[in-house]
């Protein structure tokens, strides 16, 4: 039984306080990865809540992988998202207030996995040509990000 099951077998869907770790990866073009979900079709980053027993950057090394097929190489942090604004009520009706890590990543290994129960695609997009819709929870990191790139494109 995993972390958060286990943890919900005791608290049911009390609000609790819950860790997930993604990532930006960018290809050699600046192409950013995203991750189609298969619970609502959306595009957002890939990654995932933490284990007991892990790192934060272990969590997003896992998530990555098990979402998209790459290894990721060095990660950089990039933000630390957390406070009321993150708090979440899932279709099941579990809620967490939700610490959220994100990293980015520019070297990786591998190839793109093939569709999986939690992935419905995975592909890289110019920062231009994002997909949509974007997933919800996500949509303030992508901004956050374009608009640092933005910023150092024009120093």
């Amino acid at each position: 039984m995993d972390y958060i099951n286990k943890l919900r077998s005791m608290v049911g869907c009390e609000k609790v306080i819950m860790v997930c770790a993604g990532a930006f990866v960018f290809n050699e073009e600046n192409a950013l990865l995203l991750q189609q979900r298969s619970d609502n079709q959306q595009w957002g980053l890939p990654g995932g809540f933490m284990e007991i027993g892990e790192t934060l950057e272990e969590t997003a090394y896992r998530e990555v992988y098990e979402e998209t097929g790459l290894k990721l190489g060095e990660l950089e942090l990039f933000g630390i998202y957390s406070g009321p604004q993150y708090d979440k009520t899932f279709a099941n009706g579990d809620q967490a207030s939700l610490v959220q890590v994100i990293f980015t990543c520019e070297k990786y290994e591998g190839n793109l996995a093939s569709p999986s129960p939690e992935t419905a695609a995975t592909a890289f997009f110019k920062l231009d040509q994002l997909p949509q819709p974007l997933f919800t929870d996500h949509i303030a990191f992508i901004e956050e990000m374009l608009t640092k790139r933005e910023q150092i494109s024009h120093i």
